[in-house]
């Protein structure tokens, strides 16, 4: 019952009986009305805490002085933190918001979440599932057919023909078993995953209406880790094609099945695009992008980053060796290789994909598991996509220096090449150019190609869709695109190295918006977090620049 409403229940002030008291001491506990709250701010031998009471929920302890409440928020570090951190000048420098700005940050990316699993996720295992259900029934119908066919043809062949029909029964009972249980074992796997994205809904729901700011800020997001679908097996079913009955050759002219495979390399399914779905959670850009944080690297000249979580990134530059750094600048791991890194990712489990003319992956050790080199063929920049494939900027190594795009399985098995338009045309410059590499959310494949002051963008087929040479500019400085991120509305951000901004364009390549106000020099290599932060390398300057230019 509304308390307002309520002559019995109703909520009164604690030191005077006023009904309906519009203030609440968090501290203390107790409710308070206007003409209350100064007397009980007087008493000086504990803290207050005075809140609207539609607010008196809101409240934390800080971890480092639990005697405190944390009334503000680091975005640097990405905690809540109280009066006594913000004296301590440990986060002298950093950015620092009120606690409730803070905590809507992380919980439109909570919400964002939900929605992406109750709306897409959940909704496309769901008919993953039923996809795998009506296999397993073709399958299952057809082998019917099969064996009909088989015992018709065996009644013509009497008893000499007895041990054929049996063996070839066996050997159709035994191939149905093998891909039954391929299909039962897709099957369990995706109902286990529907099952914890049931209960990620439950609980982001339960974390959604939490008060508990500590439990909303240590949320970390599964989203992209499900974003990547199992495959779809492909059957080529066999079929039965009899012959004509020679008892010197009963056996050989019985007749046998046509070659029974599967395919697993490629997959027909894909996520929707939320769109319009999720356009109560459209974000805008901010009028001014804010730099949240600067991390200063150890390289002479800095190329690009690749993000492993929200406060730690990947670097590489001009010497040989690969290092991560978190959020305060802190190098937290380092690994040499044989040369200068031409490209790097981040694997789905957290090794490392890196390209020196050859590509390698490593594990979440970073111990190298295995390599790639060709002789005619150079790797370059590589990405990682969304089905768990590879994407690799090729140069051929001869003095044509042609390019390329190569996807790679997880096998390091090429299955699509990407070189030419329709019109037999090259679809990226020869030569040594920096090129970058990455998909899209729509699963286009963006490549920055700075040798042809252009971005290029084709679909998931390879077909050209548009190529960016920039908008009208009013400076005698061509463009040159150097790294190339996109966010989570399908937004292509790339880097102008000479002209010291970045270009924000839309999945259809009409330009948006500059982020040209945050002192950017060189700007090189990008990604972005779940939270569509943006990290900047500036080359010349050997640091990275994380922004916020979204609201």
């Amino acid at each position: 019952m509304d308390p307002r409403q309520s002559a019995q229940d109703v909520l009164r002030c604690h030191l005077c009986e006023t009904p309906v008291p519009p203030l609440y001491c968090k501290i203390c506990n107790i409710h308070l009305c206007l003409v209350c709250v100064g007397e009980h701010l007087l008493d000086d031998t504990t803290e207050h805490k005075v809140v609207p009471f539609k607010t008196r929920g809101m409240i934390t302890k800080c971890k480092k002085h639990s005697s405190k409440i944390c009334e503000l928020y680091c975005e640097h570090c990405d905690i809540p933190i109280c009066s006594l951190c913000i004296a301590s000048k440990e986060h002298q420098t950093h950015n620092v918001d009120d606690i409730m700005n803070g905590l809507e940050n992380k919980m439109t990316v909570l919400q964002q979440d939900l929605q992406e699993l109750e709306k897409s996720l959940f909704p496309k295992y769901q008919e993953i599932a039923s996809s795998v259900s009506n296999q397993k029934a073709d399958l299952i119908k057809h082998s019917e057919k099969m064996t009909t066919a088989i015992d018709k043809h065996g009644e013509n062949l009497h008893k000499e023909i007895d041990n054929i029909i049996k063996k070839l029964k066996s050997g159709l009972d035994e191939t149905n078993s093998k891909y039954l249980a391929l299909l039962r074992k897709q099957e369990d796997q995706i109902a286990q995953t529907i099952s914890e994205i049931t209960q990620s809904i439950a609980d982001l729901k339960k974390l959604r209406d939490s008060s508990d700011v500590s439990l909303v800020s240590s949320y970390k997001s599964r989203n992209a880790e499900l974003r990547r679908l199992p495959p779809k097996l492909k059957f080529s079913l066999p079929s039965f094609t009899p012959r004509e009955i020679k008892k010197e050759q009963l056996y050989k002219q019985f007749g046998s099945f046509s070659n029974f495979s599967m395919n697993t390399k490629e997959t027909d399914y894909k996520i929707d695009s939320l769109g319009a779905k999720c356009s109560l959670l459209d974000r805008t850009f901010n009028d001014v992008p804010r730099i949240i944080a600067e991390i200063k690297t150890e390289y002479e000249y800095l190329f690009s980053v690749s993000c492993l979580q929200n406060d730690q990134i990947w670097v590489y530059g001009k010497d040989n060796k690969i290092r991560l750094y978190n959020i305060q600048g802190e190098l937290m791991e380092s690994f040499q290789i044989e040369s200068w890194p031409k490209g790097i990712a981040v694997t789905s489990n957290g090794g490392i994909v890196y390209t020196d003319d050859t590509l390698y992956i490593t594990n979440k050790r970073y111990q190298l598991e295995r390599g790639l080199g060709l002789v005619d063929w150079i790797h370059c920049s590589v990405c990682n996509t969304f089905s768990g494939d590879l994407l690799v900027v090729m140069v051929s190594n001869d003095i044509f220096q042609q390019s390329k795009v190569v996807r790679y399985d997880n096998g390091l098995s090429e299955t699509q090449c990407i070189q030419y338009d329709d019109e037999g045309d090259y679809l990226y410059s020869s030569g040594g150019c920096p090129k970058y590499i990455s998909e899209n959310r729509n699963l286009d494949i963006c490549v920055s190609d700075y040798g042809a002051h252009a971005v290029v963008v084709v679909n998931q087929a390879g077909k050209l869709r548009f190529t960016y040479t920039g908008p009208p500019s009013i400076t005698k400085v061509p463009f040159y695109p150097f790294g190339i991120t996109t966010g989570s509305q399908s937004r292509i951000l790339t880097s102008d190295y000479c002209n010291h901004r970045i270009h924000i364009i839309d999945q259809y390549g009409q330009f948006l918006r500059y982020i040209d106000n945050c002192d950017l020099k060189n700007p090189g290599g990008l990604c972005v977090d779940n939270r569509d932060n943006l990290f900047v390398v500036e080359c010349t300057r050997s640091k990275v620049k994380k922004i916020q230019y979204y609201t």
